[in-house]
């Protein structure tokens, strides 16, 4: 949604050729055209209400709204555990490890078993120490790792990381589809 005006498209360049550098202007990806319709017929608003989730923790990062990087951890009602605004000094690849990272220390107090996430790079590669270091900057390296051992920490208790998709996510904060 723009400026009062409302559409779908089929792909994210279009979208983004319509949105870029626009002030304010939402947007979301969705698997079926009539849940975009009923997204834009309610306003376009991000507050999306998710049923039938699995219970766990969701963790996802977001680029929009002109203040960089944020990033979100709730459960499968959206309740928010944490909601962090990173900067824009940071990539939302940065903060989905950021996130996940942030979600595994919080399954591990709470004794929680479930974590799912959207970003494939951070739960199949990043999470699991797997990263290219060449041109990858220092501080997402470190965090990796340190992500990697509370990942192993968790695993070992019987907790299990889960990718799901973007439009399932109850922590998906909008900005990134």
């Amino acid at each position: 949604m723009v400026a009062g005006k409302s559409g779908i498209t089929d792909s994210w360049p279009e979208c983004q050729k319509i949105v870029s550098g626009v002030p304010g202007a939402r947007f979301k990806g969705f698997a079926k055209k009539d849940e975009a319709e009923k997204w834009l017929d309610a306003g376009a608003d991000y507050k999306v209400k998710h049923i039938d989730l699995e219970p766990g923790i969701y963790f996802d990062a977001g680029t929009g709204a002109g203040n960089g990087v944020e990033i979100r951890v709730c459960d499968e009602k959206e309740k928010d555990y944490l909601k962090e605004l990173l900067g824009k000094e940071v990539t939302n690849n940065f903060g989905e490890l950021m996130a996940c990272k942030k979600a595994i220390e919080f399954a591990l107090e709470n004794k929680v078993k479930k974590i799912f996430g959207d970003s494939k790079l951070v739960i199949d590669y990043w999470s699991k120490g797997f990263i290219k270091k060449e041109n990858i900057a220092e501080d997402t390296v470190r965090l990796s790792e340190e992500t990697k051992k509370l990942r192993y920490k968790f695993e070992k208790s019987g907790g299990a990381i889960t990718l799901i998709s973007g439009d399932d996510n109850p922590a998906d904060l909008g900005f990134h589809k």
